[in-house]
């Protein structure tokens, strides 16, 4: 190596046989993970591999379903850290049990028309579970008998088979490796959402969670219904077809709302048969009527599309956005699948409910109005964010965008949303410039909270930040993943947060929605002592494991009063404590850590219970007498205790 420049000498550099490796499957599915189940992460996103893992184990059970052999799943997890699945279908052939969970490329959908329209045809799936689990275990139960077999890592442990009086259907118990997914945890809430989304596309499938069950008589009109948070403006128009399913109604909101599925795999992103639907019913809809425009037909759509498609093709491992052209090999294309089925039943269905029809034009000459009104300030406040895009003091932006289709990394594409020059000072000098962008605001923003979209336009920081999301014709431009709330954690910046919120749910909810805005957690107290004062020496030595480098002070940082508490009682006595009251306070060094793969971010989430309208006239609107009681109601007066009072 040459020490000057770092670079390293070809000429030193050995080559030969022994360079050659070839890795067994499960070693290549350890080893490269990211091939397999996307991203690791720690279960904090829906996206992250643990949730892929368990997907892996359902599709089998789904795909036992769809052949007719049980109706009924039971998913149990444990501790929020492993989770077994168990079905009611035929069970795994048992001569082929352990290569089935371990062998890849082994496979009972190869050249199968039974399974030609599901989602697993590569042969893989239950093997990177099996691969990447500390403890792995199948059972299948079939005429009469059991065979069972353990895995740790995806190196077989123990195998027997025995009598057995249980119904047919195979059992898989596994728990991830944590050395792999550090820190992870199951979130009820993110499992249960993903179970219903099967529910909802496999009408007469009961699903037992930890006790609870999850079922669906509608279908995708029960999807929309549990995910709509404005009242729709006219019944649910729900049709079927070969292959295919749809649901639609608007609602007075912002922005359009897609769901789609292809297999029974819920397509996040989309893909070409959401671009197929988006086209078409805009389309019908128009010929229907013979007029209006495209825009202002889906304006306030909300809708969900269901295909199934042969062998689908899909732009990345994680099958979160269909790349299919066809419905099969050599069959019709998506769109024109898609186009015609939409042509015909939504144009029959709104001949027949003119009631509906009556109620759907209004709402799109309401859209045509709204957006005539504001046509100029539009014009005018694109040409401002044009020119801001060439020199956008107010955004400091990154390097990868998550419009990056073929970038790997684009998924951490992040920005931050921050109050004032300090604050966004202090995470400009920190962040990384790869992924995370900043946006800082000139203060508190508009209440926009009853306004209409025309805010947007005529509100210099509305206009840029909406601009610098790329999100003026909906999320398919998106240019981060994360949008992070970052402000004060006192009144003010609780203030400046909420109002951020309330513009994004006042005009684009489906950021939400989608789960792609957050609120970055920051600390409350930094907590340190002289190492030679510390007495535990347990603390001391994990605070050494945490860090390569070892320095004078042991210091924690404490994100509430109950870690402060703890803090001061492992590293007293008499600990060094300080109170950040804002970002600016914090120095660029310690912020790094704050905002880098440790950081705490919390999810800004809607349910089908929370009425968009109703909260923002809540907690936005003007000062109401139900919001005033409950603040006196709830008022907490806090006293301030000497600190030897806390520890020993």
């Amino acid at each position: 190596m040459n020490e000057d420049n770092n670079i390293i000498d070809p000429e030193q550099i050995v080559y030969d046989d022994d360079n050659i490796k070839t890795l067994t499957g499960l070693e290549h599915i350890r080893l490269r993970p990211g091939m397999y189940i996307g991203r690791l992460g720690d279960g904090s996103s829906a996206e992250d591999g643990i949730y892929v893992l368990l997907k892996e184990v359902f599709d089998n059970s789904i795909d036992e379903f769809k052949m007719k052999a049980g109706d009924r799943i039971e998913v149990t997890v444990e501790d929020n850290l492993r989770i077994s699945v168990r079905d009611y279908g035929r069970g795994i052939p048992q001569g082929k049990l352990i290569e089935s969970v371990s062998i890849l490329n082994t496979s009972g959908k190869f050249d199968s028309k039974a399974f030609k329209k599901s989602i697993g045809l590569n042969g893989v799936g239950v093997k990177a579970v099996n691969a990447l689990s500390t403890h792995f275990e199948v059972r299948s139960y079939r005429d009469g008998k059991v065979r069972k077999a353990t895995f740790e890592c995806g190196e077989l442990k123990s195998d027997v088979t025995e009598p057995s009086q249980d119904e047919n259907g195979t059992y898989i118990y596994f728990e991830p490796d944590a050395s792999m997914f550090h820190n992870y945890q199951f979130h009820d809430e993110i499992v249960e959402n993903m179970l219903r989304n099967y529910t909802y596309l496999n009408i007469g499938l009961t699903i037992m969670y930890n006790g609870r069950r999850i079922l669906s008589r509608h279908g995708l009109e029960d999807l929309l219904k549990d995910r709509m948070t404005s009242d729709a403006l006219y019944p649910i128009i729900h049709l079927q077809g070969d292959d295919i399913e749809i649901a639609f109604t608007h609602a007075n909101q912002y922005g359009e709302e897609y769901y789609s599925f292809v297999n029974g795999q819920h397509t996040t992103q989309g893909g070409t048969h959401q671009s197929a639907f988006k086209e078409h019913i805009a389309r019908t809809i128009k010929e229907f009527y013979g007029k209006y425009e495209y825009g202002d037909i889906r304006t306030g759509i909300v809708a969900a599309i269901s295909i199934n498609v042969e062998e689908p093709i899909f732009e990345s491992q994680t099958k979160i956005k269909l790349g299919s052209t066809v419905m099969s090999p050599e069959g019709v294309s998506i769109n024109k699948y898609v186009g015609d089925f939409i042509k015909q039943e939504v144009d029959n269905y709104l001949h027949i409910h003119s009631d509906v029809a009556e109620i759907l034009e209004n709402k799109i000459k309401e859209s045509e109005r709204d957006r005539k009104a504001m046509a100029g300030v539009t014009k005018l406040a694109r040409e401002r964010a044009k020119k801001a895009n060439l020199h956008n003091r107010k955004l400091r932006d990154c390097r990868i965008h998550f419009s990056d289709v073929k970038s790997e990394r684009k998924e951490e594409s992040s920005i931050f949303i921050t109050e004032g020059d300090s604050a966004s000072g202090s995470i400009t000098k920190s962040r990384d410039v790869n992924t995370q962008a900043v946006f800082s605001l000139r203060g508190k923003p508009l209440n926009s909270f009853g306004l209409t979209k025309k805010v947007v336009y005529e509100n210099e920081e509305f206009n840029l930040l909406q601009a610098a999301l790329d999100i003026e014709d909906g999320l398919d431009s998106l240019r981060y993943n994360k949008v992070i709330v970052a402000t004060d954690a006192d009144v003010d910046g609780m203030h400046i947060r909420l109002l951020i919120i309330t513009f994004f749910l006042q005009f684009f909810p489906e950021l939400i929605k989608k789960g792609h805005v957050y609120v970055l957690q920051t600390p409350l107290f930094r907590v340190r002592n002289r190492r030679t004062k510390i007495k535990k020496k347990d603390v001391i030595a994990e605070a050494d494991s945490k860090s390569d480098k070892k320095t004078d002070f042991i210091t924690r940082y404490c994100y509430s009063e109950d870690e402060r508490i703890k803090a001061i009682s492992d590293l007293g006595p008499d600990p060094e404590i300080t109170r950040f009251k804002g970002l600016g306070e914090i120095s660029p060094e310690e912020f790094a850590g704050f905002i880098g793969p440790d950081i705490r971010l919390e999810q800004v989430t809607l349910h089908k219970n929370d009425q968009v309208q109703k909260l923002l006239e809540y907690y936005m609107g003007k000062n109401t007498m139900e919001r005033q009681n409950f603040i006196i109601d709830n008022l907490v007066i806090e006293e301030d205790r000497p600190e030897e009072d806390v520890y020993e």
